[in-house]
This record gives structure tokens, sequence and C-alpha cells, in this order.
């Protein structure tokens, strides 16, 4: 058992406009891109969170249209922050549509936020959101656990 390793529970959230495009968001922790994501805090359900992680990192307002699917696998949910800490995430990922609000980078936990297009997504992407980003295009009716 790895002691210094500690659980969090995660949500991620894809976001597609009206092109198609998907929401990315340059992360200020790592400096890479990836589909908005965050921590769920206490005392609220993990819908809640994806919801409350997209207006503040996007100051987009969203509806929450499906479940994609759970991530647990150590191989692609335990994170290395560069200052030694690690995680492991239990990430609910889930498929919204924007509902208001006007896309701007609204965080200091975000060093810029776009919409991009599925055939130009950056290099530095995160390592993890491929898979997300996949499974989200697959149209399949059931979540996936991973």
């Amino acid at each position: 058992m790895n002691h210094d390793l500690e659980v969090y529970p995660g949500v991620a959230v894809v976001v597609f406009d009206k092109s198609q495009r998907v929401l990315l968001q340059k992360r200020a922790d790592v400096g890479l891109w990836g589909l908005p994501s965050g921590h769920v805090e206490p005392g609220e359900t993990v819908a809640e969170a994806a919801v409350r992680e997209i207006q503040e990192e996007t100051n987009l307002h969203i509806r929450i249209k499906k479940l994609i699917g759970v991530y647990s696998e150590p191989a692609s949910q335990i994170f290395h922050y560069p200052n030694g800490r690690k995680v492991h995430f239990i990430t609910t990922c889930f498929l919204a549509e924007v509902i208001g609000g006007e896309l701007c980078c609204h965080s200091d936990e975000s060093l810029d936020v776009q919409f991009v297009h599925i055939d130009q997504l950056p290099a530095d992407l995160l390592p993890m959101h491929p898979r997300w980003l996949e499974d989200a295009l697959s149209r399949k009716a059931e979540a996936f656990i991973r």
C-alpha cells in the first residue's frame, strides 16, 4: 500500500460547441492542455462539481447531458504533480452542453481556455484525456468503467 498517495474524487467535462470543437483548458498547475476538470468539494455531488468547475474555469454555464464514464485505473489515474504530490483520481466524466455565459479564462487555475477542432488537438495534452474524449465521441449509450 502506498501511504504517500492521496485519493481524490475528480470530475471532467467534455463540451462541444456548435462547430463540434471541444473545450480545452491549459492548466496552470502543470502547464498542459486538457478537458476542464477538477475536484469534488465536500457536500456536493459529482454533477454539481462538474457544473461548478466549468463555471469557475471558463465562465460558461452548462447542462449535463450524460455520463461518459468513471475512470479509476491506476495506470492512467495516478497523477504526479511537479511539487512531488501524488494523487490517485477517481474521475467521473460527463458530456455537457453550454446553456449560457461567455467563454473567458476565469480562474487562476487556467492559463487559457478555448474550443479546439478534434483534428487539431495540442501535442501537450494530459495523457488520460484523449481516452475520455474518445469515449465521448463513441456515442455508446452505456457509460464506460475503466
